[in-house]
């Protein structure tokens, strides 16, 4: 009989069409399905549209987490409007002030075994629990509420090996940042990363959720943590023993790939700016002045997380020009940090205290002030990502940045001991957790007749028109490598409002690279019929927003020409109909420049048939040239653009 690791025992029992052969098409049941508002607006909007009556995942949850500010009607108009289509199409309901998506739903909602896809890119932290959990573009995750397979080209195992035990002042936070620094954030493309080894017996079930969050910032298609009794421990203390099992590795199982921590040589690590790639040892850039730390997000939401903060600053007070904000998880959170004392301590210190949910993190307010350093245990420190032009993001652990904020300097909390005579608390976990489940609406069981409400913000979706056969458009820009999400739809208060109404978003299309695009792009449209756009390794890399996708097919966006994609980026550019090509050559990115006109000629039939993509590359001072392309599109997404887009398919597919 096969040995199989816990990913191929995940990946085999909920295995439809195609073979566990890496690189491959293949499509796998989904369990479970996961929603925030940010995303959820445009995925319920593609619910209605491809007529959807009822969810067909045994569980799908409509999180809001993102939108939380209610400057104006906006938000709040979303808000019902998620409230009411989760009535109608059968999803449970975490309202506003719940709790940050992926902790919840590992708390009252994950279970080990299970599959799920979610329209966020951290959707993968429930692997930490034994899940096989995986981000993804909103249409593909409306697909599989719909009842379809997932699809995904079979990535190859990556065991990783821990072994001892953490040193004092380092924690999970730590070890991912050391895979960050050993891999970078294009190491993970095409791997699932599997953590396995007798390191494991020390590392909580939400430290496990810490570094399977981050697996997407390494471009993983997800990470997965065996269901062992520390899990176990997790699901009793959420009053939810039952719906354990144990999922572990077969004895004499292989990985494709191998990779090493010794727990015990990590020392304190910090990611600088503007990559979570760009991990160095705190040590190296202590004592820089810092003007915010802030702790919580998705990438750090445990109650030991709160609570070791709050130990460090028990009755101390932060720097005075250090702004110590607090993002509480969730609601539920909240109550077990005042019965431990840490949301006293922290309260005490100096610490300001912000709603249940993402906020800074997504750039949702706590903007930090001009050319001032901001630690946070967030995920990502993209370009003005946390809503300030030039900032200067830095991502550490809890330990770090509580530190920090005492000294008012980036400090590495080793030097506590020195510095206040304090020795490493110790966290304990409850046998049992304070549950709170009141801001959560169950779906009825039958929604059918409830209408949905849309505010004046919420417009219905463009029809995407089939692939033509010839184009002959401009190169509206020419990128580098490393191209986020951020960059080409940004975050923040001023645009996340919009997720439900493209004309306005896409008025925000990389505005961050160049404040010109939208004016460009617009006369192009009406001109030439499009565009497309250029760039090098690692295209669209982050979150897993759809809009960077929609918001540039609706301003005529043709083609990408890339030398590679992110793995979510590339799936959702099919998904709408723009073409994801990709450069043979360095040496043919360089023929390319912003300004040029490119041509396509017979381009259906060359897609169709798999031929070389030719490309003519011309402009006004006497430029010719042509080069070759070429697509990695499998047959159905093949099909998929030709028809103009998944949404045309399904409404053909669920009303026959």
């Amino acid at each position: 009989m096969k040995s199989y690791n816990v990913t191929q025992k995940l990946i085999n029992s909920h295995l439809l069409i195609g073979e566990m052969s890496p690189g491959s098409e293949i499509g796998i049941k989904i369990d479970q399905a996961l929603l925030q508002d940010a995303t959820g607006t445009l995925v319920q909007l593609e619910l209605e549209a491809m007529g959807l009556k009822k969810a067909k995942t045994e569980i799908a949850v409509q999180y809001v987490d993102h939108n939380l500010l209610q400057t104006d009607f906006k938000n709040a108009d979303d808000h019902s409007f998620l409230l009411s289509a989760s009535q109608r199409f059968g999803l449970w309901y975490s309202r506003p002030g719940n709790g940050v998506s992926h902790p919840v739903h590992m708390e009252r909602f994950g279970i080990p075994g299970k599959t799920m896809v979610g329209a966020d890119s951290h959707s993968c932290a429930a692997g930490s629990m034994g899940m096989l959990a995986i981000g993804t573009g909103g249409l593909d995750v409306a697909a599989a509420i719909a009842g379809e397979p997932f699809f995904v080209r079979m990535p190859k195992v990556m065991g990783v090996k821990l072994t001892g035990e953490l040193p004092d002042w380092v924690s999970a936070k730590d070890i991912i940042l050391e895979m960050l620094r050993r891999h970078g954030v294009k190491g993970g493309v095409g791997k699932i990363l599997e953590y396995y080894g007798d390191g494991l017996k020390n590392l909580s079930a939400m430290d496990r959720h810490v570094i399977a969050n981050m697996g997407a910032e390494l471009g993983a298609t997800t990470t997965v943590f065996p269901s062992d009794e520390e899990i176990k421990r997790f699901l009793k203390s959420q009053g939810r023993e039952e719906d354990w099992i144990e999922l572990v590795a077969d004895e004499g199982c292989t990985y494709d790939l191998h990779e090493e921590i010794r727990l015990d040589e990590l020392v304190p690590l910090i990611a600088q700016p503007t990559s979570p790639g760009n991990v160095v040892p705190v040590s190296e850039v202590a004592g820089k002045p810092i003007g915010q730390a802030v702790i919580g997000s998705s990438a750090n939401p445990g109650l030991r997380d709160f609570w070791i903060a709050g130990a460090i600053v028990k009755d101390k007070s932060v720097d005075s020009e250090v702004s110590f904000d607090i993002n509480p998880t969730s609601r539920q959170m909240i109550q077990n940090m005042i019965d431990n004392h840490a949301f006293a301590n922290l309260i005490k210190a100096g610490a300001r205290f912000h709603q249940s949910g993402c906020m800074g993190c997504i750039g949702m307010g706590q903007a930090p002030a001009s050319d001032t350093i901001s630690l946070r245990t967030m995920p990502r420190n993209f370009p003005s990502r946390s809503g300030t032009e030039d900032d200067q993001v830095y991502l550490c652990s809890p330990e770090t940045a509580a530190a920090s904020a005492l000294t008012g300097k980036i400090t590495d909390p080793r030097d506590l001991e020195n510095l206040y005579g304090l020795s490493y608390p110790q966290f304990e976990n409850p046998e049992v957790e304070i549950i709170n489940t009141e801001l959560l609406v169950a779906p009825p069981q039958d929604g059918s007749q409830i209408e949905l409400k849309k505010g004046p913000n919420i417009k219905a979706l463009p029809h995407i028109n089939p692939l033509m056969d010839n184009y002959k458009v401009p190169v509206l820009l020419k990128m580098g490598d490393d191209i986020s999400t951020d960059e080409i739809l940004k975050a923040g208060a001023e645009v996340l409002p919009f997720r439900s109404n493209l004309p306005e978003i896409s008025k925000y299309t990389f505005t961050v690279i160049d404040n010109s695009f939208y004016d460009r792009a617009m006369e192009s449209k009406s001109r030439h019929g499009g565009h497309i756009v250029v760039a090098k390794e690692n295209y669209a890399q982050g979150s897993s927003r759809e809009h960077a996708a929609l918001a540039p097919k609706y301003l005529g966006q043709v083609a990408v020409i890339a030398l590679s994609y992110a793995r979510i980026a590339w799936q959702n550019l099919a998904n709408f109909g723009i073409l994801p090509l990709e450069f043979t050559s360095n040496e043919d990115y360089d023929k390319i420049d912003q300004g040029d006109t490119v041509g396509f000629t017979n381009l259906r039939e060359d897609i169709r048939d798999r031929n070389p993509v030719r490309v003519t590359v011309s402009n006004d001072s006497g430029k010719k040239l042509q080069i070759e392309t070429k697509h990695s599109l499998s047959d159905r997404q093949i099909n998929m653009v030709l028809k103009g887009g998944i949404i045309n398919e399904f409404k053909d597919k669920l009303n026959p």
